[in-house]
């Protein structure tokens, strides 16, 4: 085990205060970050660290990360599989509301948040911890998920931030204190060959940073876009396919049932083939600030359409409409770290709510890019065709009616329009 340096270092800003750390559960992936962090925390802190490290669908190897911990003496490691919590508690119920946030971003980095907060406060439970922390910068939106998901579940909890500690802000002085304490450091990044940050889980791919922090220059060709095809390279035939819905949440693909992580992997792959779920963004920051991100959530983007497709037949006017009033501050609330407060917790007893009778099969078109609703079908539709026929109802609507409805409904208007004359 790499020997321990003194607890006073030039690396700590000087005018920052330390508190007390008895043992401290960090949010861990074995990347570069997260192992500086590690190894700092012990110099620092003087302190048992105790990893976690949650499998949500990234696509790495997560034994590595286990061997790295090992390697600077932890005692206790956490390598936990959260796919089909993370899809079935957190993702499924998001999309009940069909959340976007500013028109466009899917959540899918937001989302992933609360659950590792909560993972990480129950094994800070169990193990008798006093401190969490993690690996998010103080510019971002991530401290803010983590901390106010730690606050909510445990809130006397202490959390150290090194980004808002240290004095490591660059990857030079991270790859020195890396080089100095023995820590394994991949190629790529020490060449400066990723030119991005990414962030991946089962919903999606995130891109930040580097060479994507000028808006106006387009995203790199290469290294990026790794769950979709472009769409000029996509097939040039549509493929077609049919999602089941119960009570607002998939259930099956084509009539093949699986569990929840599982189908939102198999969307990804029909939705990666056909190019579809790229979206490259700048959004507005919790902390106050734009930032320029690319996105792949190729599944995330068939389940919405499917998803408002099979609410179209089963959801009354007024309760659709009421969701989408209600859904940009729904989105704010997760974009902005707040999925474990009580606002969210009862909005989100109103969503489920409107889910009851939201059953039945949608089938899509997949074709470059695009995602096509070809039809919908439910036991619980509220579409009556002889009612809205163009043709001959039989007297099932009487036409005649519209008429005073037209004029109750013009009465302000016709009143004001008097009034102006």
């Amino acid at each position: 085990m790499p020997k321990a340096s003194a607890r006073k270092s030039p690396n700590r800003k000087s005018n920052s205060r330390k508190p007390s750390a008895r043992k401290v559960v960090l949010a861990y992936s074995g990347g570069l970050d997260t192992s500086v962090i590690l190894k700092w925390l012990q110099d620092h802190y003087d302190c048992e660290v105790i990893t976690f490290t949650a499998d949500i669908g990234q696509g790495e190897e997560l034994e590595p990360a286990r061997q790295k911990a090992k390697k600077f003496g932890v005692k206790k490691i956490y390598v936990e599989d959260l796919r089909e919590e993370f899809v079935r508690d957190f993702v499924f119920p998001m999309f009940r509301a069909n959340t976007v946030y500013e028109g466009e971003y899917l959540l899918g980095t937001s989302i992933a948040r609360p659950l590792i907060a909560k993972h990480l406060v129950e094994i800070a439970k169990k193990e008798g911890a006093d401190c969490i922390s993690h690996g998010a910068t103080g510019k971002g939106n991530d401290q803010v998920r983590f901390e106010l998901g730690a606050y909510a579940l445990m809130p006397d909890v202490k959390v150290i931030a090194p980004w808002r500690e240290w004095d490591l802000l660059s990857r030079d002085k991270l790859l020195a204190y890396a080089d100095e304490h023995g820590i394994p450091v991949d190629y790529k990044k020490r060449k400066g060959e990723a030119p991005f940050s990414m962030d991946a889980n089962l919903l999606h791919i995130s891109y930040e940073g580097g060479v994507l922090e000028d808006p106006s220059r387009p995203p790199p060709a290469q290294g990026m876009w790794r769950l979709t095809v472009p769409v000029e390279k996509a097939p040039s035939r549509p493929e077609e396919i049919s999602l089941e819905f119960v009570k607002g949440d998939l259930v099956s693909i084509n009539g093949k049932k699986m569990k929840a992580h599982a189908l939102l992997a198999e969307l990804n792959r029909l939705g990666g083939k056909h190019g579809i779920g790229r979206l490259d963004l700048v959004e507005n920051r919790y902390v106050g600030m734009k930032s320029r991100g690319c996105y792949e959530t190729p599944g995330g983007t068939i389940l919405l359409r499917a998803h408002r497709a099979i609410e179209s037949i089963t959801l009354d006017r007024e309760v659709a409409h009421l969701k989408d009033d209600l859904m940009p501050r729904y989105a704010s609330l997760i974009y902005n770290g707040y999925w474990w407060s009580p606002e969210r917790e009862a909005m989100q007893v109103l969503i489920d709510h409107t889910q009851r009778n939201v059953t039945g099969t949608v089938r899509l078109k997949l074709f470059k890019g695009n995602v096509i609703v070809t039809g919908r079908e439910s036991k619980r539709s509220l579409f009556d065709a002889r009612i809205s026929t163009f043709d001959d109802d039989g007297g099932a609507y009487n036409q005649a009616d519209a008429g005073g409805f037209i004029k109750l409904n013009a009465l302000r208007m016709r009143i004001a329009a008097k009034r102006r004359s």
